[in-house]
């Protein structure tokens, strides 16, 4: 039986970011001990000179490392800021849409909850991933979870990346990280002490060896 791959870590950034303090620094020092394949950025703001700025400060720091950016939301803020693409938080609802307005060399990716009917939609008019999630319940949400099932059906039946987010402790992204492309995480680590400590214990509680 063929082993899957590990996956990939896809990193979130915290909804407020304070280019001044710390963060700068604790992403560079993720970049140059993980191999990351891609940030979000996931800022509450829609103030566009707040956006421009952090996306100017990220984007430095992600070409340095060879690491594509993406914003999450603001398609029409992709090509002004330099980014390689948006990740959409409705479904297969504008995925056209962007495709069509940011090319196809764009990264476009969508949040499909824990849908595989929007999932599939999405994939077929020009999603480069689906993300799925939350991967564990909360009493914020309506209860409805992206299960280590949903990410075994589609890692076996579907050609299309599969992210999975949301709310992760180590036990879910070791169960989901079997079936999963990539592990998006941000708030799981950007609370801590030492964020590169945390990833690695994650990762290696993920991966053993």
């Amino acid at each position: 039986m063929i082993q899957p791959a590990d996956p990939k870590i896809y990193l979130i950034t915290p909804t407020e970011i304070d280019l001044q303090g710390y963060f700068p620094e604790q992403l560079s020092a993720i970049f140059a001990n993980f191999d990351i394949a891609c940030l979000r950025m996931s800022l509450s703001s829609t103030d566009e000179r707040l956006l421009g700025k952090t996306a100017d400060a990220l984007r430095e720091i992600c070409h340095a490392h060879d690491i594509a950016i993406i914003i999450e939301r603001h398609m029409l803020l992709v090509e002004p800021f330099g980014l390689d693409g948006v990740h959409l938080t409705d479904g297969a609802k504008n995925v056209a849409k962007a495709r069509k307005h940011l090319g196809k060399d764009a990264i476009v990716g969508a949040n499909c909850a824990a849908s595989r009917h929007t999932g599939l939609n999405a994939g077929e008019i020009g999603a480069d991933y689906v993300s799925f999630g939350p991967v564990t319940a909360s009493n914020l949400d309506d209860g409805k979870i992206a299960g280590t099932e949903l990410f075994e059906w589609w890692s076996q039946m579907i050609e299309v990346p599969v992210v999975a987010e949301g709310r992760f402790d180590r036990r879910s992204a070791a169960l989901i990280g079997q079936h999963a492309d990539f592990l998006a995480l941000g708030g799981e680590i950007w609370g801590c002490e030492d964020p590169v400590a945390e990833l690695r214990a994650m990762m290696d509680f993920t991966h053993p060896k």
